[in-house]
């Protein structure tokens, strides 16, 4: 059943990507920051819409009284393609920092950038890292609010991957409050994109971290905010085996 339901899922991602990409032509020639954005988030709630109603997944939230109104950092795990899509819909002007792989997608890339999404080329070095530093700087300005991975990967549920030095950069720079959030989308959306499992998939929004401008000091308050929302709401985070469908176990 989780193959049916990933397969089902997947043809209903590719005709509404297809049908709603169309509608992004008169967009991109308007080049309108606000109305592609507002587009961008009605077009993640049309995903996940399909995917909680096909692969029979209720998403629940914990901790919305903890993203102040305004620009944030919310500093987020990352399991699945899913944590790319729930934010659009949880805060008001979402600016995700992304790899720039990702702008060269048909439809999908040119809409990304005309967003205003942070797009980093991770072979740039240095020079990638000024440049977020800086397009964040110009995104908390314009009140937006910037969703990183600091383990700059998805891992899989539990899975503990270094926290990457942008998010310590970011920290270092903005006065803004930094949101830890935990989550186990992994087990719900695959890596593997033939596998949709029925659940309720958690989103744990924690309390801001305290200011820490020393590397390790702010690591360790991070893993630590991770450590207890995890404990706290009984997610993931220690490695799963997430090979197993619970169905047919």
């Amino acid at each position: 059943m989780s193959i049916l339901r990933g397969v089902l899922f997947n043809l209903y991602l590719f005709w509404i990507t297809l049908f709603m990409g169309l509608g992004t032509v008169p967009i991109r020639l308007m080049k309108n920051q606000d109305l592609a954005l507002s587009y961008a988030k009605l077009w993640a709630r049309a995903i996940l819409a399909g995917f909680t109603r096909i692969c029979s997944v209720r998403i629940e939230v914990t901790g919305r009284e903890n993203l102040p109104s305004g620009p944030l950092l919310i500093a987020s795990q990352h399991q699945s393609f899913f944590d790319g899509f729930i934010w659009m819909t949880l805060v008001d002007r979402p600016d995700y920092i992304i790899k720039s792989e990702l702008t060269r997608i048909p439809v999908v890339g040119p809409m990304l950038l005309l967003t205003g999404m942070i797009a980093i080329d991770r072979k740039a070095g240095s020079k990638a890292l000024r440049n977020m530093m800086r397009d964040s700087k110009a995104a908390h300005a314009d009140d937006r609010q910037i969703i990183i991975f600091p383990e700059g990967t998805r891992t899989l549920p539990g899975e503990r991957h270094p926290i990457q030095p942008g998010i310590v950069a970011l920290a270092r720079q903005t006065d803004v409050p930094i949101v830890p959030v935990a989550t186990d989308s992994g087990l719900f959306w695959d890596r593997n994109a033939w596998f949709k499992r029925p659940g309720t998939l958690h989103v744990v929004i924690g309390h801001p971290l305290p200011p820490q401008q020393e590397r390790k000091a702010f690591t360790q308050a991070l893993e630590s905010a991770w450590d207890e929302l995890c404990t706290t709401h009984t997610l993931p985070r220690d490695p799963v085996d997430n090979s197993v469908d619970p169905e047919n176990a």
